[in-house]
């Protein structure tokens, strides 16, 4: 993702499309914070098992990448529940069922669908209703969430293609959105300007 003058937004930026004949059920924002909420739980524990089969396999950057996308999804609830706490001071997080790696190729490719449905379907038709509600924070928390999701199936994407020749850059995750940077070249996040300095090497 490149760099732009100023933090991309739903109103700056033109790819927030809702994808056509679209999956998401959309509630209250607020009830789509809990499904966010609850995917993303989803999508961290997946790739915490994948991150596990790909050590297993030999396949340690992506192993890296996948604790990276882990831990990114639990950026993401962070931000999602404190928005619910403070409506719901008494709200309780869902566990994730147990998941399971297969082989590492096959797990790239359902991470990228994850994360393209995510990035295309569901966080656009949230972000829709929340600016429909008028609910500025949780347009900005799934605007974050969107376009990091983006970078992460391109990142599954880029590690599928290159299995068979990895190479030893490492991940960089951004503590605000969730955003991964592969490799040393940048000095701040591109969707929330955080700094290099405030992120986590894997």
């Amino acid at each position: 993702m490149k760099l732009r003058t100023e933090t991309p937004s739903a109103e700056n930026s033109h790819n927030f499309t809702i994808v056509s004949n679209s999956t998401t059920k959309v509630g209250t924002t607020l009830e789509n914070l809990k499904s966010a909420i609850s995917g993303e739980t989803g999508a961290s524990a997946k790739y915490t098992a994948f991150a596990q089969a790909a050590e297993a396999q030999g396949y340690n950057q992506v192993a890296r990448l996948f604790k990276a996308t882990a831990a990114a999804e639990q950026i993401h609830i962070g931000l999602e529940y404190a928005l619910v706490a403070e409506v719901e001071p008494d709200f309780e997080k869902p566990t994730a069922q147990g998941a399971a790696g297969e082989a590492s190729d096959l797990d790239l490719i359902s991470g990228a669908c994850g994360e393209i449905y995510e990035t295309s379907d569901m966080y656009p038709a949230f972000i829709k209703r929340a600016q429909e509600e008028g609910n500025i924070k949780a347009v900005q928390v799934f605007t974050r969430a969107k376009l990091a999701e983006s970078v992460h199936a391109e990142r599954y994407l880029a590690a599928y293609n290159d299995l068979d020749c990895p190479d030893d850059d490492t991940f960089y995750l951004c503590p605000s959105c969730g955003y991964i940077h592969k490799g040393e070249d940048f000095e701040k996040c591109p969707i929330c300007f955080c700094p290099k300095s405030s992120f986590t090497a894997f």
